[in-house]
């Protein structure tokens, strides 16, 4: 698929379980900045988008019953487009599904209140306002280079996992899919007996600036 849109002239990056956390944080910068158009992905909940500039979701496989599929699966997918005033969300499919009937009408509901309450109290959707900073994406400084060199001890890695997934919950929880995302991949890599890629004053740093613009304001989908 990626292919066949570079060939017809659209700018597309593929986002695979092997891409890294940088090279992941730089695809979504690409696409932020409009350095390229599309982004194709086989588990969107997994990467983490959730961004102002996605406008168009397309779900393709929609009726392949499972997992990522499901109703839940669905309207969070769904969700990705939420923050964009002009977000579209088109399904591709051979039948409907009961998940994928469910998902629409939830949709549907949803979306039905936030028009109601809109209309009642003047509100006029905008897309969500979320700068896009050179620290979004943790470079890789002398600084990150030295704590790769730097072994942790037993305790140390037990302790900064339990820490890491209490933060990556926690940002979930906040909606912060990009920055729960990095913790996650850093929890795994500390699983595999590496190292964490960036030091506590880097990734908090980092955590900050993903918290400019956080929050949800009124939007269609």
């Amino acid at each position: 698929l990626t292919d066949y849109l570079e060939e017809h002239g659209v700018h597309t990056k593929y986002m695979h379980h092997e891409v890294d956390t940088f090279e992941r944080m730089e695809i979504i910068k690409d696409l932020r900045t409009g350095a390229i158009d599309v982004i194709v992905g086989i588990n969107l909940l997994r990467e983490g988008l959730d961004l102002p500039e996605v406008s168009l979701i397309a779900i393709l496989d929609a009726d392949k019953e499972g997992f990522l599929r499901s109703e839940t699966s669905l309207i969070q997918t769904i969700g990705r487009a939420a923050r964009n005033a002009n977000g579209v969300v088109l399904m591709y499919a051979d039948e409907v599904t009961p998940s994928m009937e469910r998902a629409i009408m939830e949709t549907e509901r949803r979306r039905a209140i936030q028009d109601a309450y809109n209309k009642e109290h003047g509100i006029t959707p905008k897309t969500i306002v979320k700068a896009i900073g050179g620290g979004l994406e943790i470079s890789m400084s002398e600084e990150n280079k030295k704590m790769r060199q730097h072994r942790m001890s037993r305790a140390e890695r037990e302790q900064t996992i339990t820490r890491l997934t209490r933060e990556m919950k926690e940002a979930a929880r906040l909606l912060q899919f990009e920055h729960a995302a990095f913790l996650r991949d850093e929890i795994e890599k500390l699983q595999r007996g590496e190292d964490p890629t960036a030091d506590t004053s880097t990734r908090r740093a980092a955590e900050k600036q993903r918290k400019t613009g956080k929050g949800r304001r009124s939007y269609k989908k």
